[in-house]
């Protein structure tokens, strides 16, 4: 169970939210929503523990994460808005990098199923991302949730410059970790293509 106890964020002289309280129960994802500049990506950045709130406190299964910071983090996959692929690797190199630095496994058979899994099987070798479209190059980036086993996902803006189809994938692989007792949170501009029971929304109003 993720929950935030009266969080709040201020970033330089502006307020972005305050007293924000939410639980998010395992097999649910939160779908948090708003006008840019409401902080919706500092909320997930504080959420992934790469920001500190002004105030309030976050829980991990009851556990103040700023008390457990490293055993949480071992708990979570965050893609952020950027891609954070490096453009002069393949897509197979850059996913093999990325899981190594998450500690994911990620070896040969693994690696080459999440890539053909996102529609990639033919570019996984072949070209430096830097001529991939911007749809790719963000598939590159979210097949590491096909590698992932962790049961937090924090998303940013998962569906930018997808297809309809690699959004259906996307969304497809969401539902699975969610049926396995996984919890996400995805700061996004589109609806999410879920069972209603499944989704629960935030709205920051900033």
């Amino acid at each position: 169970m993720l929950q935030t106890v009266s969080l709040s964020c201020l970033r330089g002289d502006r307020r972005l939210f305050s007293n924000l309280n939410v639980t998010v129960q395992p097999g649910t994802l939160l779908a948090v929503v708003g006008e840019n500049g409401s902080g919706k990506t500092s909320l997930l950045r504080m959420l992934s523990s790469l920001l500190s709130p002004e105030d309030g406190a976050i829980l991990w299964q009851g556990q103040d994460i700023r008390e457990q910071r490293e055993q949480y983090c071992a708990q979570l996959t965050y893609i952020g808005h950027l891609n954070g692929i490096k453009d002069d690797l393949t897509a197979m190199e850059n996913l093999a990098l990325s899981a190594s630095l998450a500690g994911d496994h990620c070896d040969g058979p693994v690696a080459h199923a999440a890539l053909e899994a996102v529609g990639l099987r033919r570019q996984a070798h072949q070209l430096p991302t830097k001529v991939l479209s911007q749809g790719q190059k963000r598939r590159v980036a979210l097949a590491r949730l096909w590698l992932s086993t962790r049961p937090l996902w924090l998303l940013d803006e998962p569906f930018t410059s997808l297809d309809t189809a690699a959004t259906g994938l996307v969304t497809e692989q969401l539902q699975k970790h969610l049926t396995r007792g996984g919890i996400a949170v995805v700061v996004t501009h589109q609806e999410v293509g879920l069972p209603s029971g499944l989704i629960q929304r935030l709205r920051m109003n900033g």
